[in-house]
């Protein structure tokens, strides 16, 4: 089955998700997202498959989160959390790992991806 891991290869946690796949048998395709952003459409459908809204998979410890001011109580649509994501793709919480195009899941333990290969 396809599995795509959106990876950050200076994060512990995306290195360990990847060896932790590779181990299992899986040849994920890998997206460097801080070098190849997913696109505004590519995030919606990831966080449709996380069944979660934008806010919850950006990291608002970021320097750049802390730079631009943000909050997770601001008031914005999700298409402007979307569009901040993809200017600015070190917010994203990583990795995410989608397995068939049908689920996907955080990496955070790496563990959790276990659940969905």
């Amino acid at each position: 089955m396809e599995t795509t891991i959106y990876h950050n290869p200076r994060c512990s946690k995306s290195r360990a998700t990847l060896e932790l796949i590779t181990n299992e048998g899986v040849e994920p395709s890998i997206v460097t997202y801080l070098e190849t952003p997913p696109s505004k459409e590519e995030l919606a459908d990831i966080l449709q498959l996380l069944g979660v809204d934008a806010p919850e998979i950006i990291r608002f410890g970021e320097s750049v989160a802390k730079e631009l001011g943000l909050s997770p109580k601001d008031e914005r649509t999700q298409s402007e959390w979307l569009e901040l994501m993809v200017k600015n793709p070190i917010l994203m919480q990583r990795p995410i790992v989608v397995v068939g195009g049908s689920k996907a899941i955080i990496g955070r333990p790496p563990e959790n991806v276990l659940s969905i290969i």
